[in-house]
């Protein structure tokens, strides 16, 4: 089966987006075409639909979003590629699990791709470096058929994490990709991560 239909937003406001994933999700029929959601996000923290607002330490002037995906609380802004799974997994053959495994294992081969080693840690998914966070994870199913997906850190301040307990965990470090000497724009970055992305039941 064909990869998703790829889609590049740019920068857009999340909340829009995310109402824009929720009504394609909703009213796709079995003939809708997979897609993946290419953007990045003003500053933003998320909080996921069984989310505990006091993992949001001192929000300031960023705008905080409950969402309906899954997980704790993250953090959007520019120099963040964030990539959306449209996908009908009923369709594809494959569960929740083997779709976040696929995402993480994207992030992990792209790392490897440049000597970098990556990791899953237990109960807490997402992919990590030397302890720090890399790529966060949230995903919604509604009738078989996922939305939201992937935030991998480019290039970006990463200061607001420290505003937050990230994904729940207080004093969580996170990284990103600039620190561990991978330079590439969001374009490359996007361009890589697709064509190691492979959805695997």
């Amino acid at each position: 089966m064909n990869l998703p239909e790829v889609r590049l937003l740019g920068l857009k406001e999340y909340t829009s987006t995310w109402r824009e994933m929720r009504s394609f999700t909703e009213n796709r029929t079995d003939a809708t075409a997979d897609e993946i959601w290419i953007v990045q996000h003003p500053p933003t923290f998320t909080l996921g639909q069984s989310g505990d607002s006091s993992h949001i330490l001192n929000a300031g002037r960023i705008p905080v979003v409950q969402s309906d995906r899954g997980g704790q609380v993250t953090y959007h802004g520019p120099g963040q590629l964030v990539m959306y799974v449209l996908v009908d997994l009923i369709r594809r053959g494959i569960g929740v699990r083997a779709l976040v495994c696929s995402l993480e294992r994207a992030v992990i081969d792209l790392l490897s791709s440049v000597s970098i080693i990556g990791a899953r840690v237990a109960d807490a998914p997402g992919v990590y470096v030397n302890g720090k966070k890399l790529a966060a994870l949230g995903i919604r199913i509604k009738k078989g058929r996922s939305y939201h997906g992937l935030s991998l850190n480019v290039n970006m301040d990463l200061s607001p994490f420290a505003q937050i307990n990230p994904c729940g965990y207080p004093g969580l470090k996170v990284t990103q990709l600039v620190d561990l000497g991978v330079d590439w724009s969001l374009d490359e970055v996007a361009d890589s991560l697709l064509k190691v992305f492979a959805l695997r039941p």
